[in-house]
């Protein structure tokens, strides 16, 4: 446990409820963390909070969307509030799109993938700074994707949403690394989780030459638990000297 830094620190993870978030809450809760479970599904987060409490730990869940700026800044109250400051926080709540070109993409589907996948992490940021640069510093792991790194693993919003999403990264960790913050990304490739696309994505839907140029290369499915080491790692004391990097948790996709 001592050897992460962690035990004790106050950790906010979201998308906590499922998937990768969940994966992750329950690893910095190993690590003796405190963790604040956001996410929007309310009973999924008060399971996870449960499956902490049941060894040992503490946490306590936030619900809500968190690209609404009230939810936001309630996400971040109920850790200063229940474990006094901010150390780590891991913006991980997604949205997957319908995989569709630029030329059918809807202004709702656009809307609601930028403002999941990027807003929602700025808003959550921007709120947790003033806390973290008041303590000497903290943390924050962005999950981006395998699609922050080449333009043909999701559909032009994911794409769009999840490159913006290495942009704030980087630019966090260079405005503000004088201050103690470090700000680094996690690019998962193929994962296990409950994230889908709200399409079909196989051969009758799209056709093959779509299934094969956005899923050939992937290789082998991780799971939640892989993606989770990873940010846990960035977090952690281990990690002190890495900052404004992006990791591929991929099986070597981003390699390809």
């Amino acid at each position: 446990m001592g050897a992460t830094g962690l035990s004790g620190k106050s950790v906010i993870v979201t998308g906590a409820a499922s998937g990768i978030g969940r994966a992750t809450a329950l690893r910095f809760a190993e690590e003796g963390a405190k963790v604040v479970v956001a996410d929007l599904n309310e009973e999924g987060a008060k399971g996870v909070v449960a499956a902490i409490e049941s060894e040992g730990g503490t946490a306590v869940a936030v619900t809500g969307d968190l690209s609404d700026g009230a939810v936001a800044d309630a996400v971040v109250a109920a850790a200063v509030g229940t474990f006094g400051g901010v150390d780590v926080l891991v913006n991980n709540a997604g949205v997957m799109d319908s995989m569709s070109a630029a030329a059918d993409v809807t202004d709702a589907e656009w809307e609601r993938v930028l403002r999941i996948n990027l807003t929602a992490p700025f808003l959550l940021t921007r709120a947790v700074l003033p806390h973290m640069i008041a303590a000497g510093g903290g943390a924050i792991v962005n999950t981006a994707s395998e699609a922050s790194l080449r333009g043909s693993a999701a559909g032009t919003a994911y794409t769009v949403s999840k490159h913006g999403v290495l942009g704030l990264t980087r630019s966090l960790a260079v405005m503000y690394r004088d201050q103690g913050i470090r700000a680094n990304a996690i690019a998962p490739g193929g994962t296990a989780t409950d994230i889908t696309a709200d399409v079909r994505i196989d051969a009758e839907a799209h056709g093959p030459s779509v299934v094969g140029r956005h899923f050939v290369n992937m290789g082998r499915i991780c799971a939640p638990e892989e993606q989770a080491a990873a940010i846990v790692y960035l977090a952690s004391d281990a990690a002190s000297g890495v900052n404004g990097v992006v990791l591929p948790v991929d099986n070597a996709w981003a390699a390809v």
